[in-house]
């Protein structure tokens, strides 16, 4: 099996290979790349296009042929942290050999906005958001869960597996009505948007992650931190 791929997580396996999991259009695979501290090892760099030819019929993979399939995105500073946190999202939540075309086409278009210096918020903000909707966890930004629509002078709170329900009292984590319809048209240019967005993704991931902390989260902010 020939492929477009991305290396999402890698570590070293036995002598000299090292286990993989692969971002393709058939999903995240697992493979083994034997020689990866050779030749081979060189090419297999995260966060760029690579072609590579897949052997063996069970969920474990050999990789047999690993080549660059265009140009090398190279990412560093904030770009390089946001890159490693799509990719800990993606080794996080997404299942082992489900197919996931739209969302691999919007992976390779987020690592090369990365690489172009695009605006970090909405970029990560979207990507969440197409990882969602293909994991079968979005929501509406405009009916609540019992199909009415948002009113935009009311206050509503996330049910991560089902969408917003209007609440009479503010507490923590709660979102007015306008804020939400204003996500619907994804005005970025509008700092509430942005800020709107990050919260709302945060908790609607949060469900999903089992509660275990982001290794890439907390790297960003040890460096952040250090300056």
């Amino acid at each position: 099996m020939q492929s477009l791929a991305f290396i999402l997580h890698s570590r070293p396996y036995k002598e000299t290979s090292a286990l993989m999991d692969v971002l393709t259009p058939a999903g995240r695979l697992r493979a083994v790349l034997r020689g990866a501290r050779g030749k081979l090892g060189s090419v297999a760099r995260p966060f760029s296009a690579l072609e590579i030819e897949l052997r063996g019929r069970g969920e474990l993979k050999t990789i047999s042929r690993i080549e660059p399939a265009g140009e090398f995105n190279f990412l560093q500073g904030q770009a390089l942290f946001c890159a490693m946190y799509l990719n800990e999202l993606l080794v996080r939540l997404l299942p082992l050999n489900d197919p996931q075309p739209i969302l691999f086409e919007h992976y390779m278009l987020s690592v090369q906005g990365l690489a172009q210096g695009v605006a970090l918020e909405p970029l990560l903000r979207t990507f969440e958001w197409r990882l969602l909707e293909q994991l079968g966890y979005g929501f509406s930004f405009e009916v609540d869960v019992h199909g009415q629509a948002l009113n935009a002078q009311m206050l509503y709170r996330l049910l991560p597996e089902n969408g917003f329900e209007a609440v009479t009292l503010m507490q923590s984590g709660v979102f007015l009505g306008a804020d939400i319809l204003a996500l619907s048209v994804a005005d970025w240019q509008q700092p509430v948007v942005l800020q709107t967005a990050k919260r709302l993704m945060r908790q609607a991931l949060a469900a999903h992650l089992g509660g275990r902390a982001l290794m890439s989260r907390e790297l960003f902010l040890v460096q952040k931190r250090a300056k």
